[in-house]
């Protein structure tokens, strides 16, 4: 009789640069509290990235160490582009687009079209912004998901290493913030922000046994764009565990988690909730 094998999903949810910092950080200090564990969470056989969350799936899963990735947080120079953003009004416009639509299509058609009709940076500048993220731009030869979502149809497309879509593309188009970010263009559509879908978007994970979602939000809190609750119920409380940020992360993301300067606050922060969260990380995971 052959040995019955667990299957793992790591989901990676939106939040920003100052998210991207904080998930780093977060899995490092995972590291640092179940050194032994194994499979590392990073050898998830499923890994869901969305928004920045896509830039930290892309990022573990072509092989660079986390050690390098995080200490790269704490630099004083990046390719990240500074950014002026009122999220309170960021967030009351999306969800005025709910306001008296048929569906959750039409919303992010409604959140696409207003994507489309801002001026912001050039495209090709963003970019090389994400290129800059990137320490290797080749597709990992893993099951990594990224979710971005059509600004004229409203549907989610999931690119993966047979999309015959570029990775910095893909991140880029993961990340592009209505009203922030420039959609991105590829092959003729325009793609913005997979969490206009959803934060985690945690149901692409699939049927596997294990599901770990790191947010860089407070357990509790909502938006128009969690649907995590949602999904945990759809995926089976049983299979799913979720490591969310406490007071002190919130505190390092500030006003504005867009802001380069958040980084390395948000990465100490969230090695801490690592170390913190090691031990049932690893009961969890390991069962």
């Amino acid at each position: 009789m052959s040995e019955q094998v667990t299957t793992r999903a790591l989901v990676l949810a939106g939040g920003g640069v100052a998210g991207i910092a904080w998930e780093l950080g977060v899995l490092l200090g995972l590291r640092d509290g179940a050194a032994t564990l194994d499979p590392a969470v990073v050898d998830a056989d499923v890994i869901v990235g969305t928004s920045a969350g896509s830039t930290v799936a892309a990022q573990i899963s072509t092989g660079t160490d986390l050690q390098q990735l995080f200490d790269r947080q704490l630099q004083q120079t990046s390719s990240e582009i500074e950014v002026e953003v009122d999220v309170e009004a960021l967030l009351a416009g999306f969800a005025a687009a709910g306001v008296d639509a048929s569906s959750a299509t039409e919303v992010r058609q409604r959140i696409g079209a207003l994507a489309l009709s801002m001026t912001t940076v050039d495209e090709s500048v963003r970019l090389a912004a994400v290129r800059g993220r990137l320490l290797d731009e080749r597709w990992p030869d893993r099951h990594v998901l990224i979710p971005a979502v059509d600004t004229e149809t409203g549907e989610v497309v999931i690119f993966d290493r047979n999309a015959g879509v570029d990775l910095v593309d893909a991140v880029a188009a993961s990340c592009a913030v209505p009203g922030v970010w420039p959609p991105v263009t590829i092959d003729g559509r325009r793609y913005m922000d997979g969490g206009t879908r959803s934060s985690t978007n945690a149901d692409l994970a699939g049927s596997v046994d294990r599901i770990l979602v790191i947010t860089p939000t407070l357990a509790g809190a909502q938006s128009a764009s969690d649907h995590l609750d949602e999904e945990i119920q759809q995926l089976g409380l049983d299979r799913v565990m979720v490591v969310y940020a406490d007071e002190a992360s919130i505190a390092a993301f500030g006003l504005n988690p867009l802001s380069p300067a958040t980084r390395q606050p948000a990465a100490l922060a969230g090695r801490t909730v690592g170390q913190a969260s090691a031990a049932s990380v690893a009961d969890f995971w390991g069962s």
